[in-house]
């Protein structure tokens, strides 16, 4: 079957019919009667779709993670593009395994296999203390962990919600926090980085993944942040690692989101733990920042919607210009890049 319409080639006053994945749904009540809210999901993004009476009262079920043939046109409601369904099938499981997966799952533009190296090479570079060297290693070359750590989103929405997206958020963040420890020595590094390597590690527990990638059960009820501890505890008896130090690396992992009201179980309380904080934050608002000018046209349209994760619209501003050399050197890279993302989601069928 094909794909048909993918979701960043759906604009307003356009007309929608091809695959998607159902990755939320949930019931309302309007003055007209029942009424469906959905995220459809592809490869290149996804937008919420509406199903509304009487159509809405053909189906008593649309379980996240389902495929779906859907029809409809696009307008926008409150600066967002929505999808208004008038027609709805849902595929057999028979059909769903016939569909190419690499067309609805979104994934790193970056080879994972590439990127899993070099954190790995970089770990081995800079965890000179044998216990942090033997943590790091312990966790990494564990078969199972190193799998679904491959793989893992790094949210649902917002940031880095693909595959890979937690490998390729970890390896920045750690390459940020290498950058921070060089311009402030004082700072002890090698905890700041496992910090930087274990912040986010609990994701694997906490997001399903695959065409769903939901939250788990224990994910709601108890985060990553809490999970990710619960995770590294065997890894860290068999370390060798002073008391104070693991005690440092939990601090580091329970508080890198801030703030309580940001989901942080305590606020930073040493200097590594607030250059950690703001090395996270950083890379994902700048990954939330490519994401949405991804999604704008290439000219006459430099403001986005309003965010509101951020609290604000963001601007494309315009760019300094580069030399004949460094334009085809980005090209070259950004090419590589696209060839990766069909490559990597073709890889999952491995895992």
């Amino acid at each position: 079957m094909e794909k048909g319409s993918y979701v960043k080639d759906i604009g307003p006053a356009s007309e929608a019919r091809g695959l998607f994945v159902v990755s939320q749904a949930a019931q309302g009540q309007s003055r007209n009667g029942p009424y469906w809210r959905l995220t459809l999901a592809d490869a290149s993004g996804s937008l919420e779709a509406k199903i509304w009476h009487p159509l809405s009262a053909e189906f008593s079920e649309i379980p996240v993670g389902s495929i779906v043939w859907a029809e409809g046109r696009a307008g926008l409601y409150r600066d967002q593009v929505q999808l208004t369904v008038e027609q709805l099938r849902l595929l057999s499981q028979e059909e769903g395994a016939a569909v190419d997966q690499a067309a609805l799952l979104p994934a790193s533009p970056f080879s994972l296999d590439d990127m899993l190296g070099e954190l790995l090479t970089l770990c081995k570079e800079e965890f000179r203390h044998a216990p942090w060297r033997k943590l790091a290693l312990s966790v990494l070359n564990n078969q199972e962990l190193r799998a679904a750590f491959r793989v893992c989103p790094a949210a649902k929405g917002v940031h880095h919600a693909y595959v890979g997206g937690l490998l390729e958020h970890t390896l920045s963040v750690f390459k940020l926090c290498r950058r921070i420890a060089d311009q402030y020595p004082e700072l002890d590094r090698q905890a700041l980085l496992a910090g930087a390597l274990f912040h986010d590690f609990g994701k694997i527990r906490e997001f399903s993944g695959g065409l769903a990638n939901d939250y788990t059960d224990e994910g709601r009820l108890l985060g990553h942040l809490m999970l990710g501890v619960e995770m590294l505890a065997p890894h860290l008896d068999k370390s060798g690692l002073d008391e104070g130090l693991q005690r440092h690396l939990k601090h580091l992992i329970l508080s890198h989101h801030g703030e309580l009201q940001f989901g942080a179980v305590r606020p930073p309380h040493t200097a590594e733990a607030m250059a950690l904080h703001y090395a996270d934050n950083l890379d994902a608002k700048m990954a939330q920042c490519r994401s949405l000018f991804e999604q704008l046209g290439e000219e006459g349209q430099d403001w986005t919607s309003w965010q509101a994760t951020l609290g604000r619209p963001l601007y494309r501003a315009a760019r300094t210009p580069e030399s004949p050399e460094s334009s085809q050197a980005g090209a070259a890279s950004a090419k590589g890049r696209k060839k990766a993302v069909r490559e990597e989601c073709l890889s999952l069928l491995k895992v």
